[in-house]
């Protein structure tokens, strides 16, 4: 059996005895069951000269991971990843601005990346690449004679032509997908979306009659492939989560109130000013609800040093303080807004206790705590979900409450809706959603994509253990 090669920007080397917890939890079964190595950054910058890959081992899977320095941090990073291809691809075209030298830091560390790990490669491997960091990498493996098959999921929205074309290298980039074997798309209007910029590049013929993109010598598979949750582990951990002294606290201080739930990290695409704004609405045109149901929102620092980021921040603190100004009482806070995070079981604990979550962000390419939602949830007493038809998970998530997230008077009706829907509603809703998630969950979502992967092995191939480098 081929070993699992998995790159992804980020890699973190989980610690004996530690649970792994969303992605990790399915990369990790399929390369412990193939064998496997983790390539990617440590999330350290350097202070000095980059070393080699440091190597480590851990039940089956090696774990290679590298520094970036300073400059590639600001420029790759920060710069072109998440300055630039982050709000381009969620469609915010007044959030970026184009660098040539942001541009050129991305080529370089995709292609020291590529010169990394071409000297840990083997001749039988299946290798797969991770979201819009390393886009690159594929045609810079070629580049250094790599023939394994190479296979790329994109886990963020893929935009249409005409709002990708705003970014100048944009013909760069597409052209280099095409160096992948494999081509992976949450839903699929994000497919849609991706043949649009084949058919503009290079006419209706670059994609034959098996949907297939075909440029010049080169035919790549591109496929639907919706991520999923662990859903048996979600609802263990949900249920052993409720144990924890901080799920304890979390009831005792509601004082018997319904609880609604949003988890997100710190980021514009999520929509949480729109929610803090529709929460508001809610207990303005809804009074009775007042003193009677509580707001938890959890929303962890997300790269805190991008102007942005922090601009979002000010922004919900803002909201946060004019609705509990407005309407709270003297043992009463409408909105608990934390920018803090908790270990998984926990979350999932949260999860569990609330009668609402709400998922309302304003383009994302799947979003999982949508799915987390509904597999912690006890399926005797569930909660309701208010998921955005701007998510990816809508397409599936169908039992849900959906609405736009910009309609702040219809999120608020949605959150009343909730609040007193009938058990058998709420039941019937999750489990049409819960069946879903099963028949998609993660397990589900790495094995079709590497049986596609190896499916994709050319028979050309003979190159030899580390001549690649």
């Amino acid at each position: 059996m081929s070993r699992l090669v998995a790159v992804s920007n980020r890699v973190t080397v989980p610690r004996r005895g530690a649970a792994p917890g969303g992605l990790a939890v399915g990369l990790l079964a399929a390369m412990q069951a193939r064998g496997g190595l983790w390539f990617g950054w440590n999330g350290d910058i350097a202070e000095g000269t980059l070393e080699p890959a440091e190597i480590v081992r851990r039940d089956n899977v090696t774990y290679a991971t590298i520094e970036l320095s300073p400059k590639e941090h600001q420029d790759y990073y920060l710069g072109f990843s998440n300055g630039i291809l982050w709000p381009v691809f969620h469609y915010f075209l007044d959030g970026f601005h184009y660098h040539d030298e942001q541009y050129d830091a991305y080529q370089v560390v995709n292609q020291r990346f590529a010169r990394e790990l071409a000297t840990l490669l083997e001749p039988d491997d299946l290798i797969w690449v991770h979201d819009y960091h390393l886009i690159p990498l594929a045609q810079k493996l070629r580049d250094l004679g790599a023939q394994q098959p190479i296979g790329f999921f994109l886990h963020i929205p893929f935009p249409n032509i005409e709002v990708l074309r705003a970014l100048p290298v944009y013909g760069e980039l597409v052209q280099s997908l095409l160096a992948y074997d494999v081509l992976g798309f949450q839903t699929e209007n994000d497919l849609l979306a991706f043949r649009s910029a084949i058919v503009s590049l290079w006419g209706g013929e670059a994609i034959d009659a098996a949907k297939r993109i075909v440029v010049g010598d080169r035919r790549v598979l591109a496929e639907v492939f919706p991520i999923g949750v662990d859903v048996d582990g979600i609802e263990r951990e949900a249920s052993e989560g409720q144990a924890s002294e901080a799920h304890q606290r979390m009831i005792a201080g509601l004082l018997g109130r319904r609880l609604m739930i949003g988890v997100d990290r710190l980021d514009y695409s999520k929509g949480l000013v729109e929610r803090f704004r529709a929460y508001e609405r809610f207990l303005e045109t809804h009074p009775d609800n007042q003193n009677r149901v509580t707001f938890l929102q959890i929303a962890p620092l997300s790269r805190s040093d991008v102007r942005a980021y922090a601009a979002i921040r000010e922004a919900l603190e803002q909201a946060a303080g004019r609705t509990n100004g407005r309407f709270a009482d003297t043992d009463w806070t409408p909105i608990r807004y934390l920018n803090k995070n908790f270990p998984h079981e926990v979350l999932m604990s949260f999860l569990r206790s609330a009668l609402v979550g709400i998922v309302t962000p304003v383009r994302d390419g799947m979003n999982l705590v949508a799915k987390e939602f509904v597999a912690a949830q006890n399926a005797g007493d569930p909660g309701v979900l208010i998921l955005s038809t701007l998510a990816g998970a809508a397409r599936e998530l169908t039992g849900a409450l959906q609405v736009n997230p910009y309609d702040a008077r219809a999120m608020g009706n949605a959150i009343e809706t909730a609040f007193n829907m009938p058990l058998a509603e709420r039941r019937d809703r999750h489990q049409q959603m819960l069946e879903i998630l099963r028949r998609n969950d993660i397990h589900a979502w790495h094995t079709r994509f590497v049986e596609r992967l190896a499916g994709a092995r050319r028979p050309q191939m003979k190159l030899a253990a580390g001549t690649a480098s």
